[in-house]
C-alpha cells in the first residue's frame, strides 16, 4: 500500500512539475516573442521600385529616434477626398499600394504607409513610437488634404484601426472607417491564452476601446461573419461600446478577414461614405 501511494504521489507531482514547466513556457513565449505575433513584416530593399496602375509619390520621413519611415502618396486629378489608409499586420506597400487602388479608382487622394521594420521603414518598435508615426502620418495627410481643399478620411485595417481610432480621437477628420477591427490586443489575447496572465505579460496593448469614444466623427465598423482572425464578435463589442449615435456596424455575412472586398455588403457600405462613379 505504501509503495502504491508513493507511486501516486510521484505522478501527482511530475504531472504538477509539468504543468508549472508548461504555463511558464508558455507565459515566456507569450511575453518574449508577442511581436512574431502581432507582426508579420516582409522588408523591401531601399532601391525596391514600386509599380502601380496609378501615379504616386514616394514619402519618406527620419523621427527624432532615427526611425525611418516610408509611405505612398497616390494623386488623382479632381480628387473627391484624401484618405489616410492604416493597413494590416502583414506584408509591405507592394501589396497595399495595389489594395488602396480601389480607393483611388474611385478618385480620392490616398496616403498609405508601412510601420516600422515593414517595407522601407526601418525603425526600433514599441507602443508609443507607433502612436508617434501615426500622429506625423495624419499631419502630412492633413496638410495634403487642405492644399487641395479636399476633406479628410480615416481608414485602419484589422491592425491599422488602433491607430486609425487613435489619430481621430485627437484629430478633426470627416469620417472614421474600420474593417475587421478588434476591441483591443488584450481582449484578443485573453481570448487565446485564457489561462496566462495577459495583463501581466503584453507590452503591446493597442487598446482601441480605450479612444475610440474620443472620436467626434462619424464611425462605421466593417466585420465579416467568418473572420477567423479576429472574431466577428470582436468588432461587434467594439461596436456596442461606442457612446456616440453616430455609428453603423455593417455585417458582411460569409465574410472573412482579407476579402471583403468581394462582397456586396462592403462595396455598398463604401460607396455611400465615398460615392463612385460605378461599384
Amino acid at each position: 500500500m505504501r509503495d502504491v501511494k508513493k507511486r501516486k504521489g510521484r505522478l501527482v507531482f511530475i504531472a504538477l512539475f509539468l504543468m508549472v514547466n508548461l504555463y511558464a513556457i508558455l507565459s515566456g513565449g507569450l511575453y518574449f516573442f508577442q511581436e512574431n505575433l502581432l507582426f508579420h513584416p516582409t522588408q523591401l530593399s531601399q532601391d525596391y521600385t514600386f509599380k502601380f496602375d496609378s501615379s504616386f509619390e514616394e514619402i519618406t520621413h527620419t523621427t527624432s529616434d532615427g526611425a525611418h519611415l516610408h509611405g505612398l502618396y497616390f494623386k488623382v486629378n479632381k480628387p473627391k477626398g484624401t484618405l489616410l489608409y492604416f493597413h494590416g499586420n502583414a506584408g509591405d506597400l507592394s501589396r497595399w499600394g495595389e489594395i488602396v487602388q480601389y480607393f483611388v479608382k474611385k478618385d480620392y487622394n490616398v496616403v498609405v504607409m508601412d510601420y516600422r521594420n515593414f517595407g522601407k521603414s526601418m525603425g526600433i518598435m514599441s507602443e508609443r513610437a507607433l502612436y508617434e508615426d501615426a500622429d506625423w502620418w495624419y499631419a502630412f495627410a492633413k496638410a495634403e488634404s487642405l492644399k487641395t481643399a479636399t476633406s479628410l478620411y480615416i481608414y485602419g485595417r484589422s491592425l491599422g484601426t488602433t491607430f486609425a481610432t487613435y489619430v481621430a480621437s485627437k484629430n478633426e477628420t470627416t469620417q472614421l472607417i474600420l474593417e475587421t477591427p478588434f476591441y483591443s490586443v488584450e481582449d484578443e489575447a485573453i481570448s487565446r491564452f485564457p489561462i496566462l496572465p495577459v495583463k501581466k505579460l503584453l507590452k503591446y496593448r493597442f487598446p482601441t476601446n480605450e479612444y475610440i469614444n474620443e472620436v467626434q466623427a462619424p464611425i462605421t465598423i466593417i466585420h465579416g461573419t467568418e473572420d477567423m482572425v479576429v472574431a466577428y464578435e470582436h468588432g461587434k463589442k467594439l461596436y456596442d461600446h461606442i457612446k456616440s449615435e453616430n455609428k453603423l456596424f455593417v455585417t458582411v455575412p460569409g465574410g472573412g478577414h482579407n476579402d471583403l472586398i468581394n462582397y456586396e455588403e462592403y462595396r455598398e457600405v463604401v460607396y455611400q461614405i465615398l460615392g463612385s462613379n460605378s461599384l
